[in-house]
Formats: C-alpha cells, sequence, structure tokens
C-alpha cells in the first residue's frame, strides 16, 4: 500500500506519538528560548494547513503550512518517524507543503529550523528542494541556533 498524505486536523486521537516525538525532538538539543514549534492546539488555528502522512493507515509524518500574508507561507512541524526514515518520505511530504503552498497561491515559502547536529539531514533535505537562506521572517529574530530558508514557489 502506497503511503498518502491528506489534510487533517493536528488534534487528531492517533496523532499522539507523531506529536510526542516532534517535541523530543526540538527539546533535544536546542535551547528552550530557541524552540519555535507549535503545538497540535496552536496547529489547529485558522490559517493552518495541517497534513498527516500515513502507510497503511498509521501515522508516521507531519507537516503544516502557516499563512504568513497573502504571498508568503512558512513550514511547521514537518516530521517523519525515525523509524519510517530512509524511504523518501520526507521529501514526499516536503513536495506536497511545497505544492500545496503553490495551489493555496503562495509565491514564497520559508522555515526556521535548528543549527543543532540533529537537524543536519533535515537542512540537506530543504537544500536540496531549493530553499536558500534567509533573514529572520514574521517575527523571528537572529538566533545563533535558528537557520532561516526560503525559496520562491513561482
Amino acid at each position: 500500500m502506497t503511503p498518502t498524505i491528506t489534510l487533517e486536523s493536528p488534534l487528531g486521537p492517533d496523532l499522539g506519538l507523531l506529536m510526542q516525538r516532534h517535541t523530543a525532538d526540538m527539546h533535544a538539543d536546542t535551547p528552550p528560548e530557541s524552540i519555535h514549534m507549535l503545538d497540535a492546539g496552536q496547529l489547529a488555528q485558522p490559517g493552518i494547513w495541517f497534513f498527516v502522512l500515513r502507510d497503511a493507515g498509521r501515522p508516521v509524518g507531519m507537516g503544516a503550512i502557516k499563512r504568513i500574508d497573502d504571498g508568503h507561507a512558512e513550514i511547521k512541524s514537518m516530521h517523519v518517524l525515525a523509524e519510517a526514515r530512509g524511504r523518501g518520505l520526507s521529501r514526499r511530504m516536503l513536495d506536497h507543503l511545497i505544492d500545496a503552498a503553490r495551489a493555496k497561491g503562495f509565491v514564497r515559502l520559508s522555515l526556521e529550523t535548528g543549527v543543532q547536529p540533529t537537524f543536519v539531514a533535515a537542512r540537506a533535505l530543504y537544500a536540496k528542494a531549493g530553499f536558500v537562506p534567509c533573514g529572520p521572517f514574521e517575527g523571528y529574530v537572529d538566533d545563533p541556533n535558528s537557520v532561516f530558508l526560503t525559496r520562491r514557489l513561482v
């Protein structure tokens, strides 16, 4: 069975493990003042589209896009369970988020990620997808623990 990606509520009853693992990874080696993740309740707000990647019905990945303004959105909470990695699922979720942002009319997509070793694979994935360094955007400030990336969608 091919994994699927669908628009869902981040408050879904079977998403606990994904949320727990994402939270644990974000807190693993990042100082608390540099953690910019949104919890499930924050992800359930208007202007945020939350997607779940399921393999045989089991949630193994997630990602969201958050509206910044009419032309600009941000990737939030992208995560694939460690035991599901190595199969191209992270790239599949990233491509889905890019396509979803483009379909909603956004012309720029940005994100914030960490500088710590935990985020090396994520930064490589984003670079392969055409994201380039940029300055802080929408409420972020310069932070030695953050990397800001962006790409045009047109």
